[in-house]
């Protein structure tokens, strides 16, 4: 068979699809940009999918989780998947992405070369295995959300690896000396509990792990833990030496459960515990990282990170895990003390000296002690959405990323994505109320749906509360006025992680949508404040941030609540009528009926096999 060669054009070409290049697409297509994102998996979601199964773990402290693009996932997830089943989770990733209009996704497929033209990245190829085909894509703006940014070696992009010296930047966390150590790559277990003994026998192969002195500080049982300590390679090149890696982290998962089953004190507690998954694919925390206009510290994290160009943030702990992994005695990783929320510049987010590539994920410039912290995945889905939407706009002004970090280009990036629900810490949201129509609620208020702030603060709430059907918020005008639609924030519950298991309990948990959202409401217009019209109705509402299109004119607008998830009374974040809509978000086709597939098939294809055939039976050689 001939190996195929296809050339496509993009506005947007996103490489690496875990959660930050995931939302990094999905967000430039939902701004106008026709985006490409190519990943070298058959699955998305990066550390988060099937594969390797980390949890999205995101910024400490109450009412402080991520919203945008991650949320709205975790939210289809909850909806779709309340068995936490990892089959499905794929599914609701790909789904994101494949419905999307405006995006094309090339799954399976590697990066291999790219060209540069007068310093900007002009095309780069990329090698699909299942269809045997070289694509070539070339784009206006390249965004690497590999993690190991793939296109810092095929391109003249600078780049950093490994841990500063503590005198470079005067990082008191990091080394004295300057070295080429990273943390390490871990292969995750998974394990099931059931009613009756699981003996297990470990392979000749498998590493023995004999008494509690093997493994200080991380076996501490079998419940509850995702095993993240089962981690090497940082001695190592987490890249060039990926395989070899790999390869040692199997004798240990496996010498590790032995232990776990045979030798540990408490071996009674994993009497009828059983392994449900083990990895083939480690998750990386670091390799490479890009340099752009700014690198981000371990003191820029102290101070809160208050920068002009803040385009997301973070929250995570200084997580610094030991290079030598499970090899190290002592305490393997450090939490050094970090603000929750600090910002993160957009400068951070492009590279120095290739004016058209902008990064997202574990690869943004940053130090190796900043890395510890922004490395998570809730905080890289928020850079994927700002590097995504920031791309769109730059394709939209034909302008490089660095223009944006300034005047009213910046502002109208920070606005968008806030409009987006990307929380910005230390900004408040410009509320784009129709006319400036005032608001009037029966209960609760006033102002809280109307204050640009989408989510409660520690000692503050910002959300207007009703007892289904018994209130109304609404707003007024003096004349009619064109309605485009509403916009609508409900409490999705931001003080829960909404994480996929790393453990089944033989009595699993059922993650429901969560009971504080909305489900059903309606939406009524009038010419004169007396009679009322229903102008839209949704009655399955499962998502936090919802965009209703109306396309009328009227003289006021008002919400009605009418059914919650459970809990009463139902809180909201922010009812606006809107004079313009952005582009609506996409809903995936109903799927027909498979007769129906099936009758639009030649029926001369689907006659039974026929041995008399011209040229004999066909039989495999």
């Amino acid at each position: 068979m001939s190996v195929d060669r296809a050339h496509h054009q993009f506005g947007v070409c996103v490489v690496g699809g875990g959660m930050a290049g995931l939302c990094a697409a999905i967000a430039a297509a939902r701004h106008g940009a026709k985006v490409a994102l190519v990943h070298d998996r058959p699955v998305l979601g990066g550390n988060a999918s099937s594969e390797v199964r980390m949890w999205i773990c995101g910024a400490h402290g109450p009412h402080n989780k991520e919203t945008g693009l991650l949320e709205e996932i975790q939210l289809d997830n909850h909806y779709l998947n309340p068995g936490l089943n990892y089959s499905i989770w794929d599914s609701v990733l790909w789904a994101k992405a494949a419905f999307q209009p405006g995006l094309t996704l090339f799954l399976n497929a590697s990066v291999c070369d790219a060209t540069v033209e007068d310093g900007y990245i002009t095309t780069v190829t990329a090698w699909q295995t299942p269809t045997q085909t070289w694509h070539t894509i070339a784009a206006d703006t390249f965004i690497d959300c590999s993690g190991d940014s793939i296109l810092a070696g095929l391109t003249p992009a600078e780049w950093r690896l490994g841990r500063e010296s503590r005198d470079e930047f005067g990082e008191d966390i990091e080394p004295l000396a300057a070295d080429r150590r990273t943390m390490g790559n871990s292969l995750l277990l998974q394990l099931r509990r059931t009613d009756e003994p699981q003996p297990y026998r470990a392979p000749a192969w498998a590493y023995q792990f004999t008494s509690p002195a093997d493994l200080p500080h991380r076996a501490g049982g079998v419940r509850g833990d995702n095993f993240w300590w089962l981690e090497v390679g940082g001695l190592r090149d987490t890249i060039a030496d990926a395989e070899t890696i790999r390869n040692e982290l199997l004798r240990i998962v496996y010498g590790v459960w032995d232990y776990f089953k045979n030798h540990a004190p408490d071996r009674a507690e994993a009497e009828c515990w059983a392994i449900e998954w083990v990895g083939a694919l480690p998750g990386k925390r670091e390799s490479r990282r890009y340099v752009g206009d700014h690198i981000l510290t371990q003191h820029d994290i102290r101070a809160g990170g208050p920068f002009e160009d803040i385009v997301a943030y973070g929250g995570w702990s200084m997580d610094d895990h030991h290079p030598a992994g499970i090899y190290y005695p002592g305490q393997p990783t450090i939490f050094h003390p970090a603000p929750s929320p600090y910002g993160i510049p957009l400068r951070c987010l492009y590279s120095r000296n290739v004016p058209n590539l902008l990064f997202a994920g574990r690869n943004i410039s940053v130090t190796h002690a900043a890395l510890s912290s922004t490395r998570v995945m809730a905080t890289c889905a928020l850079l994927g959405q700002a590097a995504g939407t920031a791309a769109a706009l730059c394709g939209e002004l034909g302008c490089a990323p660095r223009s944006l970090t300034s005047g009213p280009h910046l502002a109208r990036l920070q606005q968008t994505l806030m409009d987006d629900d990307c929380w910005l810490p230390g900004l408040r949201r410009e509320v784009a109320r129709v006319a400036e129509g005032p608001v009037v609620c029966g209960g609760g208020p006033v102002n809280r749906l109307s204050d640009g702030v989408d989510r409660d603060r520690p000692g503050e709430d910002h959300a207007w509360s009703s007892v289904p059907n018994a209130n109304f918020a609404r707003c007024f005008w003096d004349a009619p006025v064109d309605l485009a639609g509403a916009r609508l924030v409900f409490d999705s519950n931001l003080n829960h992680a909404k994480r996929m298991p790393c453990s089944y309990p033989q009595k699993g948990d059922r993650c429901l949508v969560p009971s504080s959202l909305v489900k059903a409401f309606r939406l009524e217009v009038s010419d004169d404040l007396h009679h009322w019209t229903v102008a839209a109705r949704v009655s399955e509402n499962y998502q936090r941030l919802v965009r209703v299109p109306l396309r009328t004119r009227a003289r006021a607008l008002q919400l009605v609540i009418e059914e919650t998830w459970g809990d009463e009374p139902a809180r909201v974040f922010a009812f606006e009528p809107l004079s313009s809509l952005p582009n609506e978000l996409p809903t995936a086709p109903e799927g027909p009926a498979f007769s129906q597939i099936r009758a639009a098939i030649d029926p001369a294809d689907l006659a039974p096999p026929d041995s008399g055939l011209e040229g004999g039976s066909r039989r495999s050689a």
